[in-house]
């Protein structure tokens, strides 16, 4: 019995079907696996090339890594790959889902950020306990909103806030000057601090962020201040964070906790001036059709021997780094 040739075998390894994807290119063939059940095994991953992770499956899924011999791309449906990075096999290019979350995600800071600011989470409290609690609370309006990480998610943010008629600062790694407004330098941040009534972190996750916020950061932060958090949990010092809501000085909205998930009895729960979801800023009607959209688009380029799209790093990349 002789083998199948190489291009009559799955080199694809999707979690959506190729209907869903409206088809692959002529030639092309799926292995497809959600997350769920069992994964692929053995030889029916020797010819996969090209493997889109299941989104919010990443623990599921990178065990496969080492039994992909032929593994070229390692396509991520998320917009962090913190966690994804350590696993990478050598010679493998990797990609995020940039954009496709972004719309979700902004939809859920400005809800988070108006949650906190108006006082629904009391409201909702009240109205469990039928009590009426009318009350003074501040509005977005006239707020100086700082967006820290001024990426494709900030930017989404800073749109939805343009009704809100709020002031938006934008910071990011590097000063550039945008059709918008100024995006100030990470140098600048200790001086802009004071001036931001509500701080949105849309980081991503790296040495140089980790633990960003901490006890310097939250003092530089004005009286009365709002921290909101759709980046990931450890940007934030969790200690510093939960003394400086007990101080009453500022408050927090946090889609993302370190750590996570939250458990029982963590400290954050019962923290005052503090609003809490879990990890859901992503999860919502909106990213499938992007996620296909993306994953459609990035199939046909490799197999057109194109660029990719939302590459994070290369095998030359991983070349230079050990070479460093």
């Amino acid at each position: 019995m002789t083998s199948a040739k190489t291009s009559d075998r799955e080199r694809l390894l999707l979690p959506f079907t190729p209907a869903d994807l409206g088809g692959l290119p002529p030639g092309w063939h799926a292995l497809v696996w959600d997350g769920t059940g069992r994964a692929p095994d053995g030889r029916a991953l020797d010819a996969v090339e090209f493997f889109v992770i299941p989104y919010t499956f990443t623990s599921a899924a990178l065990p496969l890594l080492p039994a992909l011999p032929a593994l070229r791309v390692l396509q991520s449906l998320s917009a962090g790959v913190d966690d994804v990075l350590p696993h990478l096999p050598a010679g493998v290019t990797l990609c995020n889902a940039r954009d496709v979350h972004s719309t979700s995600t902004a939809e859920h800071a400005v809800a988070l950020t108006l949650a906190a600011l108006r006082g629904i989470p009391d409201f909702v409290r009240s109205q469990d306990a039928q009590r009426w609690t009318p009350g003074f609370r501040p509005a977005l309006a006239d707020r100086t909103v700082l967006l820290l990480g001024y990426g494709s998610i900030a930017a989404a943010v800073e749109a939805r806030l343009t009704a809100f008629e709020c002031n938006v600062l934008r910071v990011a790694r590097t000063a550039r000057q945008l059709p918008q407004g100024p995006v100030h330098s990470m140098d600048e941040l200790e001086s802009l601090l004071p001036q931001a009534d509500v701080v949105v972190l849309t980081v991503p996750l790296t040495d140089a962020t980790r633990g960003l916020v901490g006890t310097r950061f939250l003092a530089r932060m004005r009286d009365g201040a709002l921290l909101v958090n759709i980046a990931r949990g450890p940007v934030v010092d969790t200690t510093a964070l939960v003394s400086a809501l007990h101080s009453g000085r500022l408050s927090a909205a946090l889609d993302v906790t370190d750590p996570e998930p939250l458990p029982p009895g963590h400290p954050l729960w019962t923290t005052p001036h503090t609003l809490i979801s879990p990890h859901a800023a992503a999860t919502t009607s909106a990213f499938r059709p992007r996620a296909l959209s993306l994953v459609r688009a990035q199939l046909t380029r490799y197999t057109a021997g194109e660029p990719l799209a939302n590459v994070v790093t290369t095998p030359q990349d991983q070349g230079r780094e050990r070479r460093a």
